[in-house]
């Protein structure tokens, strides 16, 4: 839960939009969101992906269908709404199953300017304006070596890496431009209830429930693994913070592990057999993320909060909510 303070005096009854919000980490944005007091507007494709993706979440608002590449739509949707912060959880590319060209480039560069010109004309029109806050990728440092501090050379080497950079230099070049306050806030690898099958902790689950062993990596690759519960509270966090124009900050922990690791603790919790991970079983893919330490300062600065909760206590509270997820109520959707 976030601090009483925050809820108290900081999102209580403030309009928020979130894009994206049927997504691994929306979903957490929006139940925080929820839980201190919000007044959330989620914007959804279709009802029926809402009803569908959300039935099981402790979350209540207004959904409003909009498609994110309609970039007249997005901007009328920022100048009706009026909000005083946007979240932009949605992106394309972290499923390996998205591989269309066009919405690599659609999703993750033009929607941020989209968001930035709607902001702009509601300024103009509403006299309104709002904080961004926009989710960037640890794939957009790609081979930078060192520690990794947010002014960092970037040398992303996968079109999501790339086009996730240009989605934050986007909006850094469009607030300074426009005199708006916005952050991109670089994720890294993010784990807990809700994340892709295909990603490591489900497919642990998956392979104790089904009774079968599992093919890995050899797993030597670090990685800053971040808790979702905690990237939801580092993001609005930093949608209340003195922000300039268009600032990049590192969410993440700023401690590394190894995939290997990260595995053997996650099988020790779910009770499976440790041999039964197959480690060196697959190819180490050359894109694969494996970075030196992350710099959490600017975050710490900022907000005056790093996440803390350790992998050994994230993947107990994962196991315990998916447990009792059948008895999450369903939320009130107002379609507008």
């Amino acid at each position: 839960m976030i601090a009483s303070t925050m809820s108290d005096q900081g999102y209580r009854d403030l309009r928020v939009l979130v894009l994206g919000a049927s997504g691994f980490i929306g979903q957490w944005v929006t139940r925080k969101l929820c839980d201190v007091h919000a007044n959330v507007i989620l914007a959804v494709r279709r009802q029926s992906a809402a009803e569908s993706l959300l039935s099981s979440k402790r979350i209540h608002g207004e959904f409003v269908e909009q498609d994110l590449q309609d970039s007249e739509g997005v901007r009328r949707l920022i100048r009706d709404c009026r909000p005083a912060v946007i979240f932009n959880l949605a992106g394309y590319g972290v499923d390996p199953a998205e591989q269309a060209p066009e919405m690599f480039t659609n999703m993750n560069v033009r929607l941020v300017r989209d968001i930035t010109q709607g902001v702009a004309e509601s300024r103009r029109i509403n006299s309104t304006s709002s904080v961004i806050v926009h989710v960037g990728s640890a794939q957009e440092y790609g081979t930078a070596r060192g520690n990794l501090e947010e002014g960092t050379v970037a040398q992303p080497t996968t079109i999501y890496g790339r086009t996730k950079l240009a989605g934050t230099m986007a909006l850094a070049q469009e607030c300074r431009a426009l005199g708006l306050r916005g952050v991109t806030a670089r994720l890294f690898t993010v784990y807990g209830p809700g994340e892709h099958n295909c990603r490591l902790l489900p497919s642990i689950r998956e392979a104790k429930r089904i009774g079968s062993s599992l093919d890995l990596t050899a797993g030597r690759q670090l990685r800053d693994f971040t808790y979702v519960e905690d990237v939801a509270d580092g993001l609005l966090r930093l949608g209340l913070a003195d922000l300039g124009p268009g600032e990049i900050v590192n969410t993440a922990t700023g401690q590394l592990t190894s995939v290997r690791d990260f595995a053997i603790t996650a099988a020790q919790a779910i009770k499976l057999q440790e041999e039964l991970l197959h480690f060196g079983a697959l190819p180490t893919r050359p894109d694969e993320m494996n970075h030196a330490p992350v710099s959490v300062d600017r975050l710490r600065g900022l907000v005056g909060w790093i996440p803390s909760t350790t992998i050994t206590d994230g993947i107990q509270r994962t196991l315990s909510n998916c447990r009792s997820e059948s008895a999450s109520q369903r939320p009130q959707l107002m379609l507008r």
